[in-house]
């Protein structure tokens, strides 16, 4: 199979949509009254926490130089204060993209180029001068939409090799009664966090589930304004094309300037939809603001 990522790239661009210096992307598409409609789905309180916690025994195996976080303790009580109090510190040491986790527009590139035409020599070793991930400060909350794609197909979890189509995007929001509108933040669950959580990093990280590039084309049709799904890539990896590597990737964040989530975990809240038929909530997933960073972790929550 060939993927011409850069057909399907040229095709949905969102290149100077937002203006010539834009940096946000699709979350542009999250207005204040976006917002405000999205305060309303939180009608019971129940909140749901979507983030991997951050640790030694996270998923990472070393792959691209990324390591599970090193935690360190600076003070341990001692010494005491003569009024008999003291304190504890703390300091943590990790890849801002081991765990849950936003990708900035600046992750990707193709051809020496960024979201929006910026040049990939605004990236470097002091990090990005442009497309930081501290851009997205205020952008990443709304309304949040799961579509279960593992329980459309009534498993626990997509196979390894499971290329997600449009076609199953359309049966998940039509089996869910769920549609997806602009500005939604769409969370996509495979089923693969179950991999790491009952088997192992070194099997979660082999290979995953996710969708294919020609989703890429519903996302923009429907103006998704930024996407999360339950593996560590969001896209079918290997994607079935030996001479490409991450062609969603490529479309999405370069061409469309869609921010990508990772690793959320998003079985609890799976199960509470399922159990209540409401696969619409209020997301609140902030960035962390990390001057000139490409990627941020974070903890994201789901409130219905």
């Amino acid at each position: 199979m060939t993927i011409d990522f850069r057909a399907i790239g040229q095709e949905l661009s969102n290149w100077g949509r937002w203006g010539p210096d834009d940096e946000l992307g699709t979350l542009n598409l999250v207005t204040p009254a976006h917002v405000a409609a999205a305060a309303a789905l939180a009608r019971t309180g129940k909140v749901f926490d979507l983030g991997y916690t951050l640790g030694a025994n996270g998923p990472q195996i070393g792959l691209g130089g990324r390591t599970n976080p090193v935690h360190l303790m600076s003070a341990t009580g001692e010494p005491r204060f003569p009024d008999g109090g003291g304190f504890t510190d703390d300091f943590i040491f990790m890849p801002l993209q081991c765990a849950t986790q936003w990708d900035g527009l600046a992750h990707v590139f193709y051809d020496d180029t960024c979201y929006n035409g910026v040049p990939i020599s605004a990236v470097t070793a002091k990090g990005a001068s442009r497309l930081a991930i501290d851009a997205l400060a205020k952008g990443v909350i709304g309304r949040g939409v799961l579509l279960d794609v593992a329980r459309l197909h009534g498993v626990d979890c997509l196979p390894i090799d499971h290329g997600i189509g449009p076609d199953e995007l359309d049966a998940a929001c039509a089996r869910q009664g769920v549609e997806v509108r602009a500005g939604d933040i769409v969370l996509l669950r495979t089923g693969w966090t179950r991999v790491f959580r009952d088997g192992s990093a070194a099997e979660f990280m082999q290979g995953e589930p996710g969708i294919t590039v020609d989703c890429c084309r519903w996302l923009r049709e429907r103006d998704v304004a930024a996407l999360a799904a339950d593996n560590w890539a969001v896209e079918k990896y290997p994607c079935g094309d030996p001479d490409i590597r991450m062609p969603v990737h490529y479309v999405l964040i370069r061409d469309m300037g869609m921010t990508l989530g990772e690793m959320f975990d998003l079985e609890a809240l799976a199960e509470d939809c399922a159990a209540d038929g409401v696969y619409e909530f209020l997301l609140c997933a902030p960035v962390l603001k990390v001057a000139n960073g490409v990627g941020t972790p974070l903890n994201p929550l789901a409130v219905k």
